[in-house]
């Protein structure tokens, strides 16, 4: 069965941290671009975050660039986004999703280009 799992979501203060895990089981992620998305309550998905196949190249947010790191480990079949000094506003459920072809700068934002989701992890900002 070909599924990610995220983990690593919950309840954190203002100025925290937390690192979010996407683990792919029944095929290989080294061989697919990873995406990370959010949605918070009453809002649209948006993309946070993304990391070619050979992790060479990122992309991020502008409402995260500087405090979200993302990166993988292909011989883990693992892929992370660590966030730091988390605002309320970063408050959603987090959800990452792999991409066979070439990630882009303007590519990685389009949900439709993701070719598997994982269920999303909860992550709450609060104090």
């Amino acid at each position: 069965q070909l599924q990610l799992v995220e983990s690593g979501g919950g309840l954190v203060q203002p100025g925290g941290s937390l690192r979010l895990s996407c683990a792919a089981s029944g095929f290989s992620l080294g061989h697919y671009a990873i995406g990370w998305f959010r949605q918070a309550p009453g809002k649209e998905r948006e993309a946070v975050s993304a990391i070619s196949s050979s992790a060479l190249s990122t992309q991020y947010a502008d409402s995260v660039k500087g405090r979200f790191i993302v990166s993988r480990d292909n011989a883990k079949n693992t892929g992370y986004l660590q966030m730091n000094s988390l605002k309320p506003e970063d408050t959603a459920v987090y959800y990452c999703a792999a991409e066979s072809g070439l990630i882009s700068a303007t590519s990685w934002r389009e949900e439709w280009e993701y070719d598997y989701w994982g269920q999303g992890t909860q992550v709450t900002v609060s104090s």
